[in-house]
């Protein structure tokens, strides 16, 4: 399996096949809207609207894992991220992350790119940078400022 061979579904329920994203450079994350770390979504957005047409995109997947920090509906969750922080980046369904009923995108990313102590997402705002072959090259911890990570995209962006 490649990152190509997955899908989810955009806020409006439309089925978007990663393959979409071939040749581009990806960012996954999973979102909160109620969060401390929520404001990320300014850094994600300027990340965004600076790389989008370098061939940049970032997926936002929003989760209610934690702390029930995201518990409204898709509708609520879209126009708050729209609304408070302008994000312009596509934003998928509500998923899972963790346990037995994880989207199986975020099962492949986490078998690709495993965290400190374990594969499971810690928290809201982890972070997975795929190439542009669709290879998962590096996995970001919650608290990593999207502008941080500004390098990491440029070098990507180049090859």
């Amino acid at each position: 399996m490649k990152f190509y061979d997955f899908s989810a579904k955009e806020m409006d329920g439309k089925d978007i096949k990663m393959e979409e994203y071939k040749g581009k450079v990806v960012l996954v994350v999973n979102t909160a809207s109620k969060c401390g770390l929520t404001p990320q979504f300014t850094g994600l957005e300027e990340l965004y609207e600076e790389y989008n047409e370098k061939g940049f995109e970032i997926l936002g997947f929003p989760c209610n894992q934690f702390a029930k920090q995201d518990s409204g509906s898709n509708e609520e969750i879209n126009n708050f991220c729209l609304l408070n922080y302008g994000v312009s980046f596509t934003m998928f369904e509500k998923i899972e992350v963790n346990g037995s009923n994880a989207h199986p995108l975020y099962k492949y990313l986490k078998s690709r790119a495993k965290g400190l102590i374990s594969n499971e997402i810690k928290w809201n705002f982890t972070k997975f940078l795929i190439d542009s072959d669709g290879n998962v090259i590096k996995r970001y911890g919650p608290t990593t400022n999207p502008l941080s990570i500004k390098d990491d995209i440029e070098v990507l962006l180049k090859k």
